[in-house]
């Protein structure tokens, strides 16, 4: 799993396999405005924003959509967009 930080984003690419546990630890952070998720092309896939105090119920669409596209995906790239007040700190 390898990641870059690129002005307010960052990046992770991850198997199928561990994209639904990486974006669960994402989200756990709390510092994330949005999530896009990118196929070996390059390509968005699915892209949501992450709310703050964001509750299972309010997350529960994501995580099947997360689901379905880890079933399909073989190599996935997670973009994380942080919020601004991480800038420069």
């Amino acid at each position: 799993m390898n990641s870059k930080n690129q002005s307010n984003q960052e990046y992770f690419r991850v198997s199928g396999d561990e994209l639904m546990a990486k974006i669960k630890e994402i989200i756990k952070e709390g510092n994330a405005r949005k999530i896009i998720i990118k196929n070996d092309k390059d390509e968005t896939i699915v892209e949501f924003p992450v709310t703050i105090g964001a509750i299972g119920a309010v997350l529960a669409p994501v995580f099947a959509a997360v689901g379905v596209i880890a079933a399909l995906a073989t190599d996935c790239t997670i973009v994380v967009e942080k919020r601004d007040s991480e800038k420069g700190s």
